[in-house]
């Protein structure tokens, strides 16, 4: 039992590292869009992985980690409010999903994660500005979640499948 607990400790601060260091080097390269803060969000795959086999409970701490101490290491700390309300609406929506699908179905939370991961962050922004004019960049985010959700997704359910028999 003991061995169990440091092991899934273990995995879940390398995982903590690993999306620790994806969203610190991807803030240092920008998207060459026209959509102002997009980024591919390419640490939520390693939340995704965490989520579907170690359980919400670990995924959601590595999640919060990820995203003070990103916010922190960037220098970011004016974003910590609107990476914390979309990736937890995004963490919400995407575990309630996961029950429902199968392991082959995982690109699906993906996708429903990165919307909502948008959907989040523009509540905030709304809020915050007190400008409703800011929903005219939803229907562009909202195919850019997509877009990036099936890619986060994918690579979740690809490293599930080659990490198959380390799990139970």
């Amino acid at each position: 039992m003991k061995n169990g607990l440091v092991r899934r400790l273990a995995l879940c601060a390398l995982l903590t590292a690993i999306a620790l260091t994806i969203f610190v080097v991807e803030a240092q390269f920008p998207l060459p869009v026209p959509v102002p803060g997009l980024k591919l969000g390419l640490s939520n795959i390693v939340t995704l992985f965490a989520l579907a086999v170690l359980g919400w409970k670990e995924a959601l701490a590595i999640l919060l980690v990820r995203v003070f101490l990103g916010n922190l290491i960037t220098g970011q700390m004016m974003s910590l409010f609107y990476s914390l309300a979309g990736g937890l609406f995004s963490f919400v929506c995407t575990a309630l999903v996961l029950r429902a699908l199968k392991q082959n179905q995982l690109w699906v939370a993906g996708v429903i994660g990165g919307v909502t991961h948008n959907i989040g962050q523009m509540a905030i922004a709304v809020c915050v500005t007190a400008s409703p004019a800011l929903l005219a960049y939803l229907p562009v985010l909202m195919l850019c979640g997509i877009g990036t959700g099936v890619l986060t997704g994918l690579c979740a359910q690809l490293l599930i499948q080659k990490f198959r028999r380390f799990f139970p």
